[in-house]
């Protein structure tokens, strides 16, 4: 069984930017979200992967994911998947973790959030400076909520 294990985060500041290492663009369309799951298709690079998630609210979810052919997955987000995220991920290493930090573009424009993933629960990790508040637990910077509702329509008042 594939379990992902996950911390969200928002940042407190731009000293992140300092420490990139490696930045990639990824689009991604769902094909279902479900209050159980959601399945997505996302292309980065040449490559493409499904993806199918449980929707389990916190740190810990199944995962499972699987390299698909880029003309099919460019086909299936082009006349298949409704609403899409568009983000720029950035890699940094700190203390021998992988923070990885999307940017998000498009209607999601101006979000970032941080995460890590760990090996196991309970795994302990040193927070960055640049780290804000944890949204783990907040349903909408789940990706597939973003899609329904993106961060353009929070900010209406």
């Amino acid at each position: 069984m594939a379990i992902e294990i996950e911390h969200k985060f928002l940042l407190a500041n731009e000293d992140w930017r300092r420490s990139i290492q490696k930045s990639v663009k990824y689009k991604q369309g769902y094909l279902s979200s479900q209050p159980t799951s959601s399945i997505r298709i996302r292309i980065s690079d040449n490559q493409a992967w499904l993806n199918i998630k449980s929707a389990t609210i916190g740190t810990q979810r199944l995962e499972f994911e699987y390299e698909i052919p880029l003309p099919d997955a460019e086909e299936i987000i082009n006349k298949l998947c409704g609403k899409l995220i568009e983000k720029i991920r950035h890699f940094i290493t700190h203390d021998r973790n992988i923070w990885e930090i999307d940017e998000f573009e498009g209607d999601n424009q101006g979000l970032i959030v941080a995460e890590i993933e760990l090996a196991e629960v309970g795994q302990e990790f040193i927070k960055p400076d640049w780290l804000g508040a944890e949204v783990t637990q907040d349903l909408r910077f789940y990706n597939n909520n973003l899609a329904i509702n993106p961060y353009k329509n929070w900010l209406i008042k």
